[in-house]
């Protein structure tokens, strides 16, 4: 085999010397202003605390709003506490939020079915706590009516519940997130892409549609100011809005389609939002986290 000439050895050389890691630090001409470098000697724990943030959480005072709430304030957040009926429930997740030390709590009574109980929600907020860093759009309505049951009323109720709040919260907290760093947090369901689904989920499925879709959107606006805006699918949660309606078989059957043999708990979800929540989270944006059957996995992303 013949020599390799000269010239070829030192593109051969060259290429490979290219190739080896530079000990000089490589700095690009301009630095996004939303971009994040994280030291060297960074662990992931503290990427996900969430000390001196602010979170306000819709419908929190019970069931997957209330795990949410206090797994914020487990890691360090302050959390605004909502409630519509259930004072003492509410009250008792500030509590618990307030004995680990780290954030304070408030619960504020707003109802969320309507655009001035979400505005109050959030002003109470910046009265208390003087800003919001984190958005959780949890409360909602199920409801289960046929196409042929389904009446204008029961219509206008999902929307505005499910959708229409939650869009005009997002609006107004837009302006007071921080820019970059604010994050917003739909709720939706993984029924939205089942194969089986039932007739009667006509309205609340058409609803989760439609938030899926603001998610998404609302991603590509307000990304290019450093807010993130994701939502969080959960599949069956043992809640008491889960079980209504269904008999001990059926949600026995259900429960018996996970992996684990057992329905989903809302401290099961808990955790998916605080990390979309945290500075682990920041660019991970325009995603929808879904769960059905014991495993998360996202079904969008850009």
């Amino acid at each position: 085999m013949p020599h390799p000439k000269r010239g070829s050895s030192t593109l051969i050389s060259g290429f490979m010397n290219a190739l080896k890691p530079s000990s000089r630090l490589e700095v690009p001409a301009s630095t996004p202003p939303y971009s994040r470098k994280f030291a060297s000697s960074a662990t992931f724990l503290p990427t996900t605390s969430l000390v001196g943030k602010v979170a306000v959480v819709t419908g929190s005072s019970r069931s997957t709003g209330a795990a949410v709430a206090r797994c914020l304030g487990e890691h360090g957040a302050s959390v605004v506490v909502n409630f519509v009926t259930d004072s003492q429930s509410a009250e008792e997740v500030v509590q618990a939020i307030r004995s680990n030390g780290k954030g304070g709590a408030i619960a504020v009574k707003a109802n969320t079915a309507t655009v001035e109980g979400g505005q109050l929600l959030l002003d109470e907020a910046m009265r208390t706590f003087g800003r919001i860093d984190i958005l959780v759009l949890n409360a909602g309505v199920m409801g289960s009516k046929t196409l042929a049951e389904m009446d204008e009323g029961f219509f206008d109720v999902c929307f505005e519940t499910n959708v229409k709040v939650p869009l005009f919260m997002a609006k107004a907290a837009a302006r007071l997130l921080p820019a970059p760093g604010g994050r917003i947090i739909f709720f939706s369901s993984s029924l939205t892409s089942a194969s089986t689904v039932l007739p009667n989920a006509l309205c609340y499925l058409a609803t989760k549609g439609a938030i899926e879709q603001v998610s998404r959107v609302l991603a590509k606006d307000l990304g290019s100011k450093g807010i993130t805006v994701n939502t969080v699918s959960p599949g069956p949660i043992d809640t008491p809005l889960f079980r209504e309606g269904k008999s001990q078989h059926v949600i026995d059957s259900i429960a018996k389609q996970n992996p684990m043999k057992r329905l989903a708990e809302p401290d099961d979800v808990a955790p998916i939002v605080a990390f979309l929540a945290s500075e682990a989270g920041h660019w991970v944006n325009g995603t929808e986290y879904q769960s059905r059957w014991g495993e998360w996995f996202r079904l969008t992303s850009y």
